[in-house]
Formats: structure tokens, sequence, C-alpha cells
């Protein structure tokens, strides 16, 4: 498998985990009957939502009035979203218990934390050097481009009003870079995109129907997909981008297709997804193409988890998928309680070919022993016990009265592991 086509793979795979219960009941279900989950407890503004059918649209966001930059935390999706869960017994069971896909709160869409500078200029970064490899659209998607921008520009000032701020309806400020842009409405197409790269740390895949009844990837921005490019998947649709995905075509492309078809602007969901990263290069990680570098430490290696949206755009119909890399230092799990633990039997008790597919060969040398030595940690301190289920996980955090941990290492900050990397190139060169 190319490094292409596992990155493909790896992005529209949680389409298949996401829809595969309607695939094997083989019955013809309205959205909201596809998704297991709690939302997230109704506000006043959800009474707002539109009543009009015929341009259904989601409510508007509850408003951060003291929202401080400078602290902010994305949720932890180890916890959130149920990324992670024990292997069970049959592959049908474990790609079910690895779904994670709930209804999204519309708070939920877009989440910023004190690393959003960070994010923002190494996405800028990236397209100066990457361009249409990392930011394009095609003509027929061009408004729908447009149409993701103005919800944008209307979210983010109701929902940040400490960072964003709209002097007219056609305007957004980011009162953090403090760029103002004007025209919201008449800016389409990848000039729209580059808007957006200033204002969220998310990326967005942007997919459509076409004539033939088959659903195309049209455009979008993915300054951080990790292991593909968005040149090699724009103008392909589903089918040809899932040919490396075992049982795909066969057993739930239809399904998949006729339910991304039919979901509506009023309906929106969210997961989580995880790999085993060994560098902060959000654009390519070292790992989708090498092995490791030689002397990277265990505690360097970086859990990268994916919080993915799905939304569909009232005016356009574009199906618009939205991808924001949250990363974690394996270290940074010290004091999770079971969660290393939890890792290491994801590792060991999944079906083989599940895990090879996630790269352990490259990198289980490294985690295993470390995770172990994590969880000998919190058994010495008292934190867990030998016979603690880890399906317990979340339980034990409310039994011990423990907040979810928020520890994540600074993205701006290189690991110690980088910093030998790059004092070895210099004494090189």
């Amino acid at each position: 498998m190319t490094i292409v086509e596992a990155g493909l793979a790896i992005a529209f795979i949680m389409i298949a985990l996401a829809f595969r219960r309607e695939a094997v009941a083989g019955m013809s279900r309205t959205f909201p009957s596809l998704i297991s989950g709690k939302q997230e407890k109704p506000t006043p503004n959800d009474a707002a939502k539109q009543s009009d059918d015929s341009n259904p649209s989601l409510p508007d966001p509850d408003p951060l009035l003291e929202f401080d930059l400078e602290t902010a935390t994305a949720r932890n999706f180890v916890y959130a979203n149920k990324t992670m869960r024990k292997p069970m017994s049959t592959d049908d069971r474990l790609m079910a218990q690895t779904m994670a896909h709930q209804p999204m709160h519309i708070n939920h869409w877009i989440e910023i934390d004190k690393e959003y500078k960070w994010y923002i200029d190494e996405k800028a970064r990236v397209i100066a050097e990457q361009g249409k490899k990392v930011v394009d659209s095609l003509p027929e998607n061009d408004e729908a481009c447009g149409e993701l921008l103005e919800l944008l520009a209307d979210y983010l000032p109701k929902r940040y009003p400490t960072l964003f701020k709209r002097e007219h309806s056609d305007s957004i400020t980011n009162l953090v870079t403090e760029e103002h842009f004007d025209a919201v409405s008449q800016t389409k197409g990848t000039k729209a995109l580059l808007v957006i790269s200033r204002l969220v740390q998310d990326d967005f895949l942007m997919a459509r129907e076409r004539a033939d009844g088959k659903v195309y990837l049209v455009g979008g921005l993915i300054g951080f997909p990790g292991t593909y490019l968005l040149s090699d998947t724009i103008d392909k649709h589903l089918e040809v981008l899932h040919r490396p995905v075992p049982d795909f075509n066969a057993k739930l492309l239809m399904s998949v297709e006729r339910t991304l078809k039919r979901f509506k602007p009023d309906q929106s969901f969210e997961r989580s997804s995880w790999n085993i990263m060994d560098d902060r290069n959000l654009f390519l990680h070292n790992i989708a193409s090498n092995m490791p570098d030689k002397d990277l430490r265990p505690e360097d290696l970086w859990l990268r988890i994916d919080h993915q949206t799905f939304r569909k755009l009232p005016r356009t119909n574009a199906i618009i998928f939205g991808v924001r890399p949250i990363m974690r230092r394996i270290e940074d799990l010290a004091d999770s309680l079971l969660v290393p633990l939890l890792l290491e039997k994801v590792h060991t008790d999944s079906a083989e070919h599940l895990i090879t597919y996630k790269g352990m060969p490259k990198y289980g040398h490294l985690l295993l022993p470390y995770l172990r030595k994590l969880t000998q940690s919190q058994i010495e301190r008292g934190l867990i016990s030998a016979e603690d289920d880890v399906r317990s996980f979340r339980e034990l955090l409310k039994e011990k009265g423990m907040p979810v941990p928020s520890t994540q290492t600074p993205m701006s900050i290189p690991t110690e592991s980088e910093r030998r990397k790059a004092a070895r190139g210099a004494a090189e060169a």
C-alpha cells in the first residue's frame, strides 16, 4: 500500500465505520436513527432552530463570553468520543466497537484551544510551500467554498466573541491575528479556503454527488493530512479512494454513498480516529514513509487524534468533512488512569491485519514497553490496581472524583528527540 493509499484509507475508513450498522442490517433508515450516543444537553439556542423545511439548518452555537485563549483546551477525545475501546473477539464486533460516532452538538463543530496561533501559522507555512497539493477546488465546488466561509463567518463570532467580530454582515475580523476580511459573500473557490485557513485550526475535505450518482471529492483545505495529499484525492469518487480498504467497495460502498447523499443540513455528526506518529509534522509525518529515527525516545511518540465532523451545506448541498488533528505525546498519558493499558491491549489484542494497517510494525518495539512502564507506575502510585478492567477507564475517573486529564505537550516546543536529531544533523552537515 502506498503512502497516499494508506492516508486515504485512514481519512475515509471512518465513513464505513460510521454507517456500517445500516449496511449490516440491510435496512433503509433516516440519518438520526443511524447514530448512537447522546447529544449535549439542549440549550435555549436549540429552540431557535429554523423550522423551514425547504432550508433546514442547525441552531446558533452558545457564546463563550469569557473564553480565554491562553488557557483553553480542546476536549480530550480519548474520553469524549470513545476513540479507543478494548478489542472484541470477532472482526465484525471489532469494527462495530471502533465506530465511536455520535450526533454532533453545534457547539462542538469548531473547537479552539491555546495552540490556535501555532496551528494557524503552521498551516500558512504549509500552504506557502505546497500550494495546490493542500488547497484546491474544482469549478463545481467553488460556490460551496464560499458558502462554507459564510457559515464560518457567521458561526465564529457567535461562538467565540472574544476572538472574532463582525463589523458588518459581510465581514469578519480575527482579533487574534488582527486580520480583517471583507466581501465574505463574494469570496469563492480557493480564495475562500485561504481565508478559512486564517480562521480555524480545522481542515476540510469537500465532496458532492454528480450526475452519475457517485460521490466525488471536489476540493478542500488539507494542510495537516499527516499521510496523504489533497492533490492525490481530488476529482476521484469513493470507489476509487477505497480500493485499498479490504471489503469496503464490495460490502459498504453503496450504503455509505446512499447515506452521504441523504443526510440533511440540519443533521450533523462527529467521531474521532487515532494513530501513533513519530513527530510534530502535521503535514506529512516521517513515519508515513520512513522508520522512526533510531534515537527516538518512546515518550516522544505522539498519539494523534483527528476530531472528524460531518455537515451538509444548505445552499449548495456540498458534503463537508472537517478534520482537526490534536496531538498528545505518549508521556502525556502518564496520569490518564488505565489508558496506557488500554492502548497496549488495543495493539496486542486486535486482529493482526488491523493493527498492521495502523503501522505497529514501525513503532511497536518502542511503544509497547513504554506503555507497560506507564501502567506499572500507575499501579505503584495506587492510581489503579492490577485487577481494574480497562473498559472502565472513564468510570474510574468518576469514582475517584478526578477530572478528565488535560495534559498536552505544546506543539510549538520540539521534543527532546527532535532536538537531538536536529543537533546530530547540524554536526553531520
